[in-house]
């Protein structure tokens, strides 16, 4: 597990998908993001594409539940990245040049 994933621990939900969200922060893990051509057959996300998930929103994402269609909750789970990647960087995981 890298710096990046074991940092989703207590954090805040960044993915946030209405009616959703647990808002428990003690149920977020980092949840990549599966970008065609980025991932595959034993082939895993980088850690740039992943979010502070609750474990609800990360079902959703992962499409383990499906309340919402699919195209928005890959929305929902894309801005949470571009969230959890501002919060990174805040924290020195990531370095943005």
């Amino acid at each position: 597990m890298s710096k990046i994933t074991r940092s989703a621990r207590g954090q805040q939900c960044q993915v946030r998908m209405p009616g959703i969200c647990n808002g428990n922060p003690e149920t977020v893990v980092f949840a990549h993001y599966r970008l065609a051509g980025s991932c595959g057959t034993g082939i895993k996300p980088s850690d740039l594409l992943g979010a502070y998930a609750c474990s609800a929103c990360h079902d959703e994402a992962d499409r383990r539940t499906t309340i919402l269609d699919a195209e928005t909750a890959h929305l929902y789970h894309a801005e949470g990245v571009l969230r959890t990647q501002l919060l990174l960087n805040s924290q020195h995981l990531i370095q943005i040049a």
